[in-house]
């Protein structure tokens, strides 16, 4: 399930590309596929690990084109052990909500994308977040590690990518069909995903993003603009 959309980021292969706190990999799995030379970063060693495993498995089985290198790092946003202008295309998704210093960490990602290249950074939309604020405490309690320190309205985000010196170029919304789910997840419990209506929905989100049928698809495009689950930025370093 892709929130960035690689047209827009202009990936093209051979492309150098980091995906700043990468998780389960989603967005660095699609740029290797496509050819980039990926560093899939994150925090979290254990995500680090698999990541590279991956990375490394999808070379043995040619899922990548010949050459396209692959690697993973463990380390903090705030310190990226790269060099200046070290990367073509950047990508951090659904990160930036967890940072207390957001202005640092994209400080960071400006600093390591060279002249010309591109960025594509995701968070949660601000009314969809809103609810989910309102319905869960422990969604955004200080205490909870990895929880939501903040929430961006579109003009908040552009300033802080601006701020770092980046040239914002466009944006947009994802995942409409997710934000019913966050809901239903925050209101019966985040510690309950055994509840009745967040499993049978959580099975129509998987059915939908492996099965991927046009009509899901299409309803998730006509929402995105109201319901979109994610906002995502585009920006250019001059």
């Amino acid at each position: 399930m892709l929130t960035v959309d690689f047209r827009r980021l202009r990936l093209r292969a051979g492309d150098r590309l980091l995906d700043l706190g990468c998780g389960g990999g989603r967005h660095a799995f699609e740029a290797h596929r496509r050819g980039a030379h990926t560093v899939a970063f994150d925090r979290n060693g254990g995500d680090a690990k698999d990541a590279a495993a991956m990375l490394a498995a999808m070379r043995l089985s040619r899922e990548a084109p010949t050459g396209a290198l692959g690697t993973a790092v463990n380390g903090d946003a705030l310190t990226l052990p790269f060099a200046d202008g070290a990367f073509d295309r950047v990508i951090a998704a659904e990160v930036l909500e967890h940072l207390p210093a957001d202005d640092a960490a994209m400080a960071e990602l400006a600093r390591v994308l060279r002249p010309g290249g591109t960025l594509a950074v995701t968070v949660p939309r601000w009314f969809p977040e809103r609810v989910c604020w309102a319905l869960a405490e422990e969604y955004h309690a200080p205490h909870v590690p990895d929880g939501h320190v903040r929430i961006y309205r579109r003009s908040q985000l552009a300033w802080l990518v601006t701020a770092a010196g980046l040239r914002p170029t466009g944006s947009h919304h994802a995942h409409a069909l997710h934000t019913p789910y966050w809901w239903l997840k925050c209101a019966l419990g985040l510690d309950r995903p055994d509840r009745w209506p967040v499993r049978t929905y959580h099975r129509f989100l998987l059915w939908d993003i492996t099965r991927k049928p046009w009509f899901t698809g299409a309803v998730d495009r006509v929402l995105n603009p109201v319901l979109g689950k994610s906002l995502v930025v585009y920006a250019e370093k001059p």
